[in-house]
């Protein structure tokens, strides 16, 4: 064996030695640190350490379920350890999240949860905080999450504040979502929402037409046509995905994407555009719709990154799909009456995907909502230049929030009384749904759909012509 193998191989067993708690620990780093996406991060990182089956899930338990109640764990260290969070050393504070969530929210066994996470202390580098983390874990494990929760409850009269509190979601998303609920006057699922929130979601796969079909791929979801669900495992080591015939999707987002391309019949030579279509996930799938009918894709993403990954998701599809980066605000000059069919699923809050991102309602506050809504309403102006009259527009987030949903569309409609049209996209799913949805009753047609009630991440679907 030449000195390079040798070499080669102390590299492989060096990545394989890496325990599920050094892999939680090193996605939680990068969260915080990098502001790294853990659904994209942690898959990758399981696969270079090697690690599966039970291994993978303690992992992937450990770090979603860190990151999803971050800030309720946070409450309880600073509670027990007497100071703020923001005195407390960053690695430190990470690794003391991790021991949390053992102790409170995954039953592992105090002697295990404290010591093994104290040992982590050591191998991060935070020797010198070790006695410290120690003391806060051992406070932490003489009471269960019900007491620690009752006690961080003691004083707070506000509603909102306490469900937030009690469902580890910051009091201003759980006003948002209380008012979007109350659109359509089910504002008494609140709690059940919040708890689907904190639910693991099952990993769903989306057959691309033409290269796939939802059969092939196991269990039928309950409402895609072209929907499955993925068996436990890296989705990824599916041997039709692997070849690019399907891909990971939520299942909202896969109707959101057929609500544009089966809103009415393709007429071949049909010219479509995804305005915002990093990292290509939609725009893989109505490629595939535009492929069968006849029509022509365009791939639109202002950064250069995302582009290269809407690059990526296409090759398999349709590779002579074009991929443009250009900012979606510029259309109006730049492609005015050009398109019969956009998508714009519009930068957003992520709001409807807390599921899948658990970090996302901390990362975000309340004042980001205004910028974004600003956001949005130029770059649905921007997309309702670029359609030719009689073509569909969907404007698409993943959030229910009213201001980055229904006052962007009201907003529009005031704008063009006489040009654009709203329409029925409840019908319109209707008609492609396997089962029936469960829609309530929104302005304009509008479709919300909610992870309490269809299981899908909350998206919000408006359908637009032009006269």
């Amino acid at each position: 064996m030449t000195s390079r193998e040798q070499s080669d191989g102390s590299k492989a067993r060096a990545r394989s030695t890496a325990t599920p708690r050094q892999v939680a620990f090193d996605v939680l780093r990068a969260v915080a640190a990098d502001d790294a996406y853990a659904n994209l991060l942690l898959p990758t990182r399981l696969r270079r350490a090697r690690l599966t089956g039970a291994d993978a899930a303690f992992a992937t338990e450990l770090t979603y379920g860190t990151l999803r109640r971050r800030g309720h764990y946070d409450r309880i260290i600073a509670r027990a350890a007497g100071r703020d969070i923001a005195a407390i050393d960053p690695v430190a504070l990470d690794v003391l999240r991790l021991g949390a969530h053992q102790l409170l929210g995954m039953s592992t066994p105090a002697h295990a949860a404290v010591g093994e996470t104290v040992e982590l202390t050591r191998r991060a580098r935070a020797a010198r905080t070790t006695g410290f983390v120690n003391a806060v874990l051992r406070t932490i494990s003489r009471d269960d999450d019900a007491t620690w929760t009752a006690r961080l409850l003691e004083g707070v009269t506000d509603p909102d504040e306490r469900k937030g509190i009690a469902h580890a979601h910051p009091a201003w998303i759980v006003r948002a979502l209380r008012s979007a609920l109350a659109r359509e006057g089910r504002e008494s699922e609140l709690d059940d929402l919040l708890v689907a929130d904190n639910a693991p979601p099952r990993v769903t796969l989306v057959a691309l037409p033409g290269l796939s079909t939802a059969e092939a791929l196991g269990d039928r979801t309950r409402f895609s046509p072209v929907g499955a669900r993925s068996a436990a495992g890296d989705p990824a080591a599916h041997p039709i995905v692997a070849v690019g015939a399907a891909r990971v999707q939520d299942e909202g987002s896969q109707l959101a994407a057929l609500a544009l391309s089966r809103a009415r019949p393709i007429t071949a030579g049909e010219r479509w555009l995804d305005v915002c279509a990093g990292p290509g996930g939609k725009a893989a799938l109505l490629a595939a719709e535009a492929r069968a009918g006849g029509a022509m894709l365009t791939a639109n993403e202002l950064v250069p990154a995302r582009a290269e990954l809407v690059r990526r998701a296409l090759r398999a599809v349709d590779p002579t799909v074009e991929v443009r980066v250009e900012d979606g605000r510029d259309l109006a000059s730049r492609h005015p009456r050009e398109f019969d069919r956009i998508l714009l699923d519009a930068p957003c809050t992520g709001l409807g995907a807390l599921r899948r991102r658990p970090e996302a309602r901390w990362r975000k506050g309340e004042n980001d909502v205004g910028p974004l809504a600003a956001l949005q309403a130029a770059l649905l102006r921007s997309a309702l230049s670029a359609l030719r009259p009689g073509g569909v527009l969907a404007y698409v987030t993943c959030s229910p929030h009213p201001d980055e949903t229904t006052a962007i569309v009201d907003a529009l409609l005031a704008e063009h009384p006489a040009d654009v049209v709203p329409l029925d996209a409840r019908t319109v799913l209707a008609g492609i749904t396997r089962t029936p949805l469960d829609l309530g009753e929104l302005p304009n047609g509008a479709a919300q759909l909610w992870p309490h009630r269809q299981g899908t991440d909350a998206m919000f679907i408006q359908l637009l012509t032009r006269r």
